[in-house]
């Protein structure tokens, strides 16, 4: 799935690097604690988080993931966009859990990362 249809899904805003149009999302990892998200391979996989920081940029940019999902309404600060851009990272930000954006996105046929 493409980058803007998931945020078209979620009823989300696109921040951070450019939308790749041709880059497909197949997988979705949901967590707030950024050492498991280290734990696996991360390709083609968006990560639904609600942690707002330069931790998550930071982790993201280690797995070489390039979609964040950001829910229950979190607001990534300049220093988060900056950081995004600098690492061709993609955040989507939308107002809904986690627990509904995990829904939305399996239901409409992204699998889960394991």
């Amino acid at each position: 799935m493409k980058i803007g249809q998931i945020a078209q899904l979620v009823d989300g805003v696109l921040v951070g690097a450019p939308v790749d149009e041709f880059y497909e999302v197949e997988k979705a990892f949901a967590s707030d604690l950024m050492s498991d998200v280290l734990r696996f391979n991360m390709d083609n996989t968006v990560l639904i988080t609600g942690l707002c920081n330069n931790q998550t940029m930071r982790t993201c940019e280690m797995a070489d993931i390039r979609v964040i999902l950001m829910g229950r309404d979190k607001q990534p600060d300049e220093d988060m966009i900056e950081l995004a851009i600098d690492n061709d990272i993609t955040i989507i930000k939308s107002k809904y859990s986690i627990f509904k954006l995990s829904g939305i996105l399996y239901g409409a046929g992204i699998q889960p990362l394991y």
